[in-house]
């Protein structure tokens, strides 16, 4: 299974017998690029902010989720649990998505723009994390210390960050370099993709630094 960052929350996902588009942006809007090649068979939608909802610049997809529920589409399970934008249960931002993915025996949990720590019962009812894309930028986001606490909530194996500052990017954002002097740990060299099977997932946690 591979995992490629396109900025902001996209990532592509590809399994054995699937691929997953998470949160394509508009350009306009972003001031960053999508790649050319966006068709995949599953595209997913966090909330309706521009920078998380172009689905249709996707193509090819069987199945498009934009919220909570639960899915199933050529093997991969998709759990969507409502969580909210900000820390006044969406007064402030609207509701948002958070996915658990089951693909090739992996728990990939993707936040969107989370806002605010999780509850007991949205950790129960996301389940497992395997490995965990977490929003690390602040301003419309949990910032670098929530994130922290997120993570300790949710024990993944691997933490992928994304929605911070990257260049390019129209709207200002916390650098990545801030999330990881929060976590104590120095900046790993970059990364094209993640490649991971179930069998190789790390015994302590493990920060990995895509590149767009």
């Amino acid at each position: 299974m591979e995992i490629l960052w396109n900025g902001q929350s996209c990532f592509k996902i590809k399994g054995k017998n699937a691929s997953l588009i998470i949160d394509p942006f508009y350009p306009e809007f972003t001031g960053l690029k999508l790649p050319k090649d966006l068709s995949c068979d599953v595209v997913l939608s966090t909330h309706t902010h521009e920078d998380h909802s172009n689905t249709p610049a996707v193509s090819g997809q069987i199945l498009t989720i934009t919220g909570p529920g639960e899915y199933e589409v050529k093997g991969v399970s998709v759990t969507g649990v409502q969580v909210y934008h900000d820390k006044k249960e969406g007064e402030e931002r609207g509701k948002n998505t958070i996915y658990n993915i089951n693909i090739d025996g992996l728990n990939i949990v993707h936040l969107g723009d989370l806002g605010h720590v999780l509850t007991e019962s949205q950790i129960e009812e996301l389940g497992q994390t395997d490995i965990l894309l977490i929003p690390v930028g602040g301003v419309y986001t949990i910032n670098a210390k929530e994130a922290v606490e997120v993570i300790t909530q949710l024990e993944p194996k691997i933490v992928i960050p994304m929605h911070y500052k990257i260049e390019g990017l129209k709207f200002e954002l916390e650098g990545v370099e801030i999330f990881l002097k929060e976590l104590g740990i120095e900046t790993p060299a970059p990364q094209p993709k993640l490649s991971i099977t179930k069998d190789k997932l790390p015994d302590e946690m493990q920060v990995v630094v895509l590149e767009k």
